[in-house]
């Protein structure tokens, strides 16, 4: 099973997080709602590419969608784009819908918006109807992200 990569992941990284597998589900709402959360603490587990070959992630509440214009000044970069299906996977080994950066093929940077900041949240956890919950400030610390409103 894909979710093993990301469960040696958390593993590794020695932080506190528990699997929730619920099956497939339709919509975010009914993805927060088998995790026990609200939708704006699932984080969608956004993979953007910079330029050739140089990805990265964002963390984005489920509630909530990016601000290109923010996310560019942070980065510094005047053109962003978010990669087609098949280009996400082979970048993070993941299929879309199942993406988190635990356990990814690379370790892309990580940007975590702001508003997720000293919640318990949600993330895929690399295979379909399987998350992981978790604490954000835990996951900010493990994956040395970047914490900023980019949404």
């Amino acid at each position: 099973m894909s979710h093993e990569r990301a469960v040696a992941a958390l593993d590794a990284a020695g932080i506190p997080y528990r699997v929730v597998s619920h099956g497939r589900v339709g919509s975010l709402a009914e993805a927060a709602a088998v995790r026990g959360l609200e939708p704006r603490d699932l984080l969608k587990s956004i993979v953007v590419r910079r330029g050739d070959d140089d990805f990265l992630f964002v963390l984005v509440p489920g509630d909530r969608e990016i601000s290109w214009p923010k996310l560019r000044a942070l980065l510094g970069v005047k053109r962003m784009s978010m990669p087609d299906a098949a280009t996400a996977l082979e970048v993070t080994g993941y299929e879309r819908g199942t993406i988190t950066p635990f356990g990814s093929t690379r370790a892309w940077p990580v940007v975590v918006d702001a508003s997720a900041a000293g919640r318990e949240v949600g993330l895929g956890a690399g295979a379909h109807g399987v998350g992981v919950v978790l604490q954000a400030d835990d996951v900010v610390r493990a994956l040395d992200a970047t914490v900023a409103d980019v949404t």
